[in-house]
């Protein structure tokens, strides 16, 4: 049997420009920054205990030594996809909201519960997903 694992701390976007990213999501969704370095990283706080870094694409090909240890590199490419929960009431106020920040919708599912998608600055898929779309939410 596994150890026991608590949840997902982190979640990563590899993006353009970690400034106009941070500043999309600050707007969108309220994240506000809690960690920067230089042009490389934004560390936004999304909810209690969750984390969205924002890296440079391309920026974290190398080893990061801190002073606490050294971070592997890593990247990423392509359209990636998060999604974030929603309660299930705020639907239309999401929508409305995307529309008075000129965000297109670009689709919608009925799931037994409601997903709404959308892109971020980098082609990245966002959704919006109230309970009822997977069982075990």
């Amino acid at each position: 049997m596994a150890p026991l694992v608590l949840g997902v701390l982190e979640t990563s976007l590899y993006v353009a420009d970690v400034n106009a990213s941070a500043a999309f999501y600050n707007e969108v969704f309220g994240f506000r920054v809690i960690h920067a370095e230089g042009d490389r990283l934004r560390a936004l706080s999304v909810s209690d205990k969750q984390v969205l870094l924002l890296f440079r694409a391309g920026g974290s090909l190398a080893p990061t030594d801190t002073p606490n240890g050294r971070i592997p590199p890593h990247d990423g490419s392509g359209s990636l996809h998060l999604a974030f929960s929603i309660p299930a009431g705020a639907v239309t106020t999401w929508l409305e909201h995307l529309r008075k920040m000129d965000v297109p919708v670009e689709s919608q599912v009925h799931c037994g519960g409601h997903s709404i998608y959308f892109r971020d600055p980098d082609s990245h898929l966002l959704e919006l997903i109230t309970s009822g779309c997977w069982s075990i939410f």
